[in-house]
């Protein structure tokens, strides 16, 4: 059980307790990506930038379809928590973990058909598809590891220990840094110097991450939960398998979203590439960054939702959508403002920083058409309402379909504008669907 009570707590103060250490972990989960390409943008090669933008890209989109095991996670382990279970939050642990190292064991065994598949749908060519190949080749054995992190960080942040999560991500993403600059900078290894220092930042945030469950007695739970009958029961895995399969069709939407917003520049040759991948890691900072707000309210409507307080769960959203909003007006303005100088520092390369100074904008106008999205995906995530999550991202995507090919005419700017207009239909249609489902879960609170 919570050792405060609801009532105790300001909401404002309990939503910034979870948010803001998810929030500065988020900030340092970003640095994987700002230093990949800081450092090999220091050895001004437009196409070995290009090639670690593609290959991180087909690794996100590998691997972010299994982010259900993190998103699931949190939202069981918070709904046991409101309900005072600390079996049930074992049990969850046990079960991700297993889910986590069968997916683990698939990736791995499809690693020779994925690679190039990945690369051909990637529309990869010549000098750009070998360097990116090269780059995955080594980075894929990483997989594994991603997504037992994503099981041990999902339980330890719905069990609001966040800072615990924060620190590991802020050591693992320092190491990482000194690796990108030993291996790229001074050993010169290039694109496989990128690739091994996030392999190598992986592995020691796996080991941590256990450790840090191990030393719980609920997590040790996790262990005898293995060989416990009630962890493998019937109802229990139904209901996982239905939350994971929502919430797994619905990354898949958003990644293949992300796969036709890298192939439509990759469309455009490497200096677009390179170019929309320096805006694309300032914009996922700032996604990063509020979906601090979307971590605060997986934990906290789960936990409303497991002890069935409707005004609880009210308040938790109308706070998150509150603070939210106003961090997303205040990246808004900062990237208006320092966004071109920012993104230019990013490259030696003159036709690559001159091409992200053109789209900047776009990138101001980014966090605020997404916020309401990201807090409410973590409504939704965290009172299980996947499968209408789920139905938004469908109707959300074909609107950008739609859009990327009427917008075509106009090249890249098309293409940033329907990216935009994407966010604004996800969140619309969240909106309009959160009253019915309140009123359904909460029925007979």
């Amino acid at each position: 059980m919570r050792s405060p009570s609801f009532n105790s707590v300001s909401q404002a103060r309990l939503l910034w307790s979870i948010a803001l250490p998810a929030m500065l972990t988020n900030v340092a989960t970003a640095l994987f990506g700002l230093a990949d390409m800081w450092a090999i943008g220091r050895l001004g090669d437009a196409p070995a930038q290009g090639a670690v933008e593609l290959g991180a890209k087909f690794m996100m989109a590998l691997l972010n379809v299994f982010n259900f095991l993190r998103t699931s996670t949190v939202a069981l382990t918070a709904q046991g928590a409101g309900r005072g279970s600390t079996r049930a939050q074992a049990e969850t642990l046990a079960r991700a973990l297993a889910v986590a190292l069968g997916i683990g064991t698939v990736l791995l065994l499809a690693m020779p058909l994925a690679i190039p598949f990945g690369l051909d749908l990637l529309g990869a060519k010549e000098a750009l598809r070998e360097s990116a190949r090269h780059y995955i080749a080594i980075r894929y054995w990483a997989a594994p590891l991603w997504l037992g992190n994503c099981a041990l960080v999902g339980w330890l942040i719905g069990q609001r220990l966040v800072r615990h999560v924060l620190v590991v991500e802020v050591t693992a993403n320092l190491l990482h840094v000194a690796l990108d600059m030993l291996l790229v900078l001074l050993a010169h290894w290039g694109v496989a110097g990128v690739a091994i220092a996030t392999l190598t930042s992986e592995c020691f945030k796996f080991i941590v991450l256990g450790i840090l469950v191990l030393r719980r007695s609920d997590g040790r739970g996790a262990l005898t939960s293995f060989a416990a009958r009630t962890t493998w029961r019937r109802r229990e895995l139904a209901a996982l398998f239905a939350l994971n399969r929502d919430l797994f069709l619905r990354t898949l939407l958003l990644t293949a979203a992300m796969l036709l917003f890298a192939r439509s520049g990759a469309q455009d040759g490497p200096v677009t590439v390179a170019a929309n991948g320096i805006l694309f890691q300032l914009f996922m900072l700032a996604a990063l960054i509020l979906d601090g707000f979307e971590s605060a309210a997986q934990v906290l409507c789960g936990e409303a939702l497991g002890a069935r307080e409707r005004t609880r769960f009210d308040k938790a959203v109308r706070s998150a959508m509150l603070w939210a909003g106003a961090a997303a007006l205040a990246m808004t303005l900062a990237y208006a403002v320092g966004g071109e100088v920012l993104a230019t520092r990013f490259t030696t390369d003159p036709a690559v920083a001159a091409l992200s100074a053109t789209y900047v904008p776009w990138l101001a106008v980014l966090p605020l058409a997404g916020f309401t999205s990201f807090v409410l995906d973590g409504v939704f995530v965290g009172t299980g309402w996947t499968r209408a999550m789920l139905g938004t991202m469908a109707l959300a995507l074909a609107g950008y379909v739609l859009l990327l090919w009427l917008l075509h005419p106009l090249g890249n700017a098309g293409l940033w504008s329907a990216f935009t207009v994407f966010f604004l239909l996800r969140g619309a249609g969240q909106l309009v669907l959160i009253p019915r489902k309140t009123r359904s879960s909460f029925s007979t609170s």
